[in-house]
């Protein structure tokens, strides 16, 4: 009977389902962050260890799903304001994100020294894009270690969420309650009866924008494919609509359970957990630095500088702008921007990075197969 259960595809599916609906109530629950990503992550993460009559199961199409919903969202952020900030901006978001990069792939270089872990896996791990993106990412290049990066990126999340906020609201930042423009991030609660006309039309063309991309071997293409869409008929006036709050839940669902059955944390040692913690706090501390030139380059406060730099998600930064009356919109634009760069040029730099590893190792080309 259980081995019937444990060879049922549907059961399987509904078992994980089950874990990761259970791993977002109970981060949301305790007020963690990104609670239906996390969540999920980390119950399904246990779920696959101890689970012994139904064995977890995630197909990569429902995955693919929720990367889809991401990329629709990050397009939709992108407004004609915010191009027309963006072009004002652009020679000192090339220079700033290009800085904070460089301060990346650094600390990468020395934490996989010290480590022993590849440098192209460190490296996809301290790299500050999103969480689910770079190891979206990093599951399209051979030889690189998931669970590293996964641990890297999501450690250096938490740090961020948790001391970002204590930097900000205390006395070494400030910022005017007369400062803030641009609109508010929180919007009020989506009505579903709004997405319709207008959100089917987006739907297929999303769809369609991953499938082409996924054709012609873009990288990432389930979420560049339709950002690029969303971000084009954006511009062109046709504006898409919001989405409601449960179906953006259930894209970090999506994404969160697939991670965590691709996760081996068995592989990962006291040293370089310690280590990927060291590391977030210094590269806070690098976008501390260059927020404090940033603020004496555009005559801005200390607290709209560091929120535009730190390397944390576009959606919490912009959070947390509204509540010390930072320049929110200058805050999205750099986000924005970084989030763009890193998507849409990082990419191609890394698989011609690691194609010359391979060339040049024979004992990484080895790994990677």
């Amino acid at each position: 009977m259980l081995s019937n259960l444990n060879q049922n595809k549907w059961m399987q599916l509904l078992f994980t389902c089950a874990l990761a609906i259970v791993g977002g109530l109970i981060f949301k629950i305790i007020h963690l962050p990104i609670p239906w990503l996390l969540g999920p992550m980390i119950a399904v993460l246990i779920g696959s260890k101890v689970a012994k009559p139904i064995k977890p199961h995630w197909p990569r199409a429902i995955r693919d799903s929720g990367m889809i919903i991401v990329g629709y969202m990050v397009g939709l952020s992108f407004t004609l304001e915010t191009l027309k900030e963006i072009g004002k901006q652009f020679p000192s978001m090339v220079l700033f994100t290009t800085l904070l990069l460089v301060c990346s792939c650094g600390l990468a270089w020395v934490i996989s020294k010290l480590s022993k872990v590849s440098f192209p896996t460190v490296m996809m791990g301290s790299i500050p894009g999103g969480l689910s993106q770079m190891i979206t990412l990093a599951e399209e290049l051979k030889g690189i270690e998931l669970t590293v990066v996964t641990f890297l990126q999501v450690s250096r999340l938490m740090m961020i969420i948790f001391f970002v906020p204590m930097l900000v609201f205390s006395p070494l930042f400030s910022a005017s309650e007369h400062q803030q423009t641009g609109p508010v991030t929180q919007a009020a609660a989506v009505n579903w009866g709004d997405l319709f006309p207008h959100i089917i039309i987006f739907a297929f063309v999303c769809v369609l924008a991953a499938l082409i991309g996924k054709a012609i071997k873009f990288p990432t293409a389930f979420l560049l494919g339709p950002m690029i869409a969303t971000i084009l008929l954006n511009l062109s006036g046709f504006s898409g609509p919001s989405l409601p709050t449960v179906i953006i839940n259930a894209s970090q669902l999506m994404i969160g359970s697939y991670i965590g059955l691709m996760l081996k944390p068995d592989n990962l040692k006291i040293r370089f957990m310690l280590l990927a913690c060291l590391s977030g706090i210094v590269l806070i501390a690098c976008s501390i630095g260059l927020s404090l030139l940033l603020s004496k380059l555009h005559a801005v406060d200390t607290a709209t500088s560091f929120l535009s730099l730190s390397p944390g998600g576009m959606d919490q930064m912009g959070i947390i702008a509204q509540e010390v009356h930072a320049n929110l919109t200058f805050v999205i634009c750099y986000q924005l921007f970084r989030t763009l760069f890193i998507f849409i040029a990082v990419p191609p730099l890394l698989k011609a990075i690691f194609r010359s590893k391979l060339q040049t190792n024979p004992s990484y080309k080895k790994n990677a197969s």
